[in-house]
């Protein structure tokens, strides 16, 4: 991914917050040298400094034949805001965006173990509704095998993580918080999320 310097950002764990509250993610693989790409919802575990994506394809995608052992790229991208050049000192100015994506690559393992296929649905159950574990729980076995017959899970080891951060860094501080003023106002939640990111870069740089 290209990034400018002054959008890098290198905060592991800044990175990995990131991934958890933006978990629904894109999935980049390819066969016979063509780019595949599926939607799913991601679970992240960071442990001893190494970063792990756990989800499951649908057994019918194409893409689950033959993940095993490629690379792939992961992309963990929200929130995004269109900036207008009103909010700028100089009149010659153009409208851009900013946005705050990270790209994970990794090397993917499908989950053949029946119990961390089981661990792996249960670790989603509990990140995106936990009320729903004693319905879980209370589901017979023969039916938890048939959902697990549809799907394949896998993990990612993450090896390389980039990150984008375009939040206006490169405009004054009254310029940034005219853009803060105005995006925390809008009704669309994107532009607010922007505006809290923005914001937090001005405090760190306070």
């Amino acid at each position: 991914m290209y990034t400018s310097k002054l959008n890098q950002v290198s905060d592991k764990e800044e990175l990995v917050s990131f991934m958890k509250r933006f978990s629904f993610a894109t999935i980049v693989s390819t066969i016979d040298q063509i780019p595949q790409a599926t939607h799913l919802p991601f679970t992240i575990t960071y442990e001893n400094e190494v970063v792990t994506l756990h989800a499951h394809f649908a057994k019918a995608n194409q893409q689950a034949k033959n993940i095993e052992g490629q690379t792939v790229l992961v992309i963990f991208s929200e929130p995004h805001a269109y900036i207008s050049p009103k909010h700028y000192d100089k009149t010659e100015s153009v409208p851009t965006w900013n946005y705050y994506a990270v790209h994970a690559y990794g090397n993917c393992i499908v989950v053949q173990d029946h119990s961390d296929a089981i661990r792996s649905l249960e670790d989603m159950i509990l990140t995106y509704e936990p009320g729903y574990r004693p319905q879980w729980d209370s589901l017979s076995d023969s039916f938890k095998d048939k959902m697990l017959n549809g799907i394949v899970p896998f993990t990612i080891t993450v090896t390389e993580l980039q990150a984008s951060q375009k939040m206006s860094q490169n405009k004054t501080i009254d310029e940034q918080k005219r853009i803060i003023n105005t995006l925390s106002k809008s009704e669309n939640s994107q532009d607010r999320i922007t505006a809290e990111y923005m914001t937090s870069n001005l405090k760190k740089k306070s």
